[in-house]
């Protein structure tokens, strides 16, 4: 991976409205451009706007489909950037701390 396509990548994810529409083209695969667009209060071209960075970005990918296009998350970007600064020894404890943290986070806090 390239500096230029590292660069775009931390700029797609640095807004929190890409990184909204990400978990949401995530969560409902094949999902359409208006069905991103409900979860949002702003206007459709700028939700679009987004869209088109994170595709330059490669995180998404679109389907036509008749008039509207299908939205796809694909994980290989974010997964090269992981590589890059993981081994696997690291790989091991970072997933086990992170599940802890997963764990933790569900589990209801008891007052004292």
């Amino acid at each position: 991976m390239n500096e230029n396509t590292m660069d775009t990548l931390f700029h797609a994810l640095a807004s929190r409205v890409r990184r909204q529409a990400l978990d949401i083209i995530k969560a409902h695969s094949g999902c359409t451009v208006n069905e991103v667009c409900e979860h949002f209060s702003i206007s459709r071209i700028a939700v679009m706007k987004h869209l088109r960075v994170l595709e330059e970005a490669g995180l998404v990918t679109s389907q036509k489909s008749g008039r509207s296009r299908r939205l796809f998350f694909n994980a290989v970007p974010i997964q090269l950037i992981y590589d890059r600064w993981t081994d696997e020894y690291s790989q091991f404890w970072a997933s086990k701390l992170a599940d802890w943290k997963y764990k933790l986070e569900k589990e209801p806090v008891e007052d004292v």
